[in-house]
């Protein structure tokens, strides 16, 4: 995945920057004397020094993989944690044999990263294509590199201009898991007796429901749904799903219209061991 990102960011760079006849290279080396010494031509490094986890964008949750409804025809969603989000740092630099030529290289460079603060996936290649978010880039973040002269002294090298740049993507080491549909929710609350079961005089009793409204096996989006007699309602979502909250046990009359159609009325218990889907 790295390794892609920075074969991105070289194909970002080439569209931006007019490079002719490889003229220009761009590298992702560590810039140790050695190495500078080497080069032939005008260079932009780009220097992975740190990556780390971001921890506000970080969503430990599970998440519907793309199947109809969430689920497959055997009542079976597929699961999957969402993906690890990572800051990776790097650390630019231009290198040419006049100082000018290397000033001139490098505002060349931040004009074209500043143009994209999202990375354009018309340039994405290899997994970089199967990220799930945009790719947020800050160029110059005020709170990296913070004491240049300390990496420099580490990399034997003397100091030079440079640029910090942070690429945010997701890494995802999670495998999809399947677990059948919840569709009903069932929340008690009371006291307990010694702490181990309710007190049955204090206890109190909801049930959230959830069902999809279909048409010719297609999610019907915004379809109003009510429990008559109770004043609960609701609208299906983009996958036709709907929820209904507080309900007691007992039976129920589900009615189901669309602005252009006429209501129509489908008895349900609640709970059920059968689903609260509508086909229309």
């Amino acid at each position: 995945m790295i390794a892609d990102l920075d074969r991105t960011i070289e194909k970002l760079l080439a569209a931006e920057i007019p490079i002719k006849n490889g003229e220009i290279d761009v590298k992702f080396e560590q810039p140790k004397r050695e190495w500078s010494a080497r080069l032939a031509r005008p260079t932009i490094n780009f220097f992975l020094y740190d990556v780390r986890e971001n921890n506000i964008l970080r969503q430990h949750q599970w998440q519907q993989t793309a199947t109809t409804n969430g689920r497959s025809p055997d009542n079976i969603t597929q699961l999957k944690r969402t993906p690890y989000r990572f800051d990776l740092n790097y650390m630019i630099t231009t290198w040419a044999t006049e100082a000018q030529d290397e000033h001139r290289l490098l505002t060349n460079c931040m004009i074209a990263l500043l143009r994209h603060p999202i990375l354009p996936r018309a340039h994405f290649v290899g997994e970089m294509e199967t990220q799930p978010y945009d790719i947020q880039a800050r160029l110059g973040y005020h709170d990296k590199l913070t004491n240049p002269a300390e990496v420099w002294s580490s990399l034997d090298n003397e100091i030079r201009p440079s640029l910090s740049y942070t690429v945010t993507i997701a890494i995802n080491p999670w495998v999809t898991v399947a677990r059948p549909v919840a569709h009903t929710f069932t929340l008690r609350a009371g006291q307990k007796n010694n702490g181990q079961h309710l007190n049955q005089e204090t206890a109190s009793e909801t049930i959230s429901i959830r069902g999809v409204i279909t048409k010719a096996d297609h999610p019907q989006t915004g379809i109003e749904v009510a429990l008559k007699g109770t004043g609960l309602f609701a609208t299906t979502d983009t996958e036709g799903q709907f929820y209904l909250n507080a309900l007691q046990p007992g039976d129920y009359t589900l009615v189901v219209w669309h602005s252009s159609d006429k209501p129509s009325e489908h008895p349900i218990t609640v709970p059920t061991h059968d689903t609260y889907d509508i086909h229309l």
